[in-house]
């Protein structure tokens, strides 16, 4: 499940990267919860939640089955 992750994430980025942000790979749990890191811009972007949520949340449980939440740590 971690590269299908990692391949999915490539799709998202170039967006976060063209407001000079980006994200990274954590963690994946056997329960399908996945923990990313905002790098750059995101980091402290007041959008950040809604990025997390409308954005690579629902692209990655699209794209890749078993996946059951998205988390941001830092």
């Amino acid at each position: 499940m971690k590269e299908e992750i990692l391949k999915a994430l490539e799709t998202i980025k170039p967006f976060l990267q063209s407001d000079n942000g980006d994200v990274e790979l954590v963690e994946v749990s056997d329960d399908g919860i996945v923990k990313v890191r905002f790098i750059g811009e995101c980091k402290d972007c007041p959008m950040s939640v809604m990025t997390l949520r409308a954005g690579i949340e629902r692209s990655l449980m699209r794209q890749v089955p078993g996946i059951k939440r998205i988390e941001s740590v830092n």
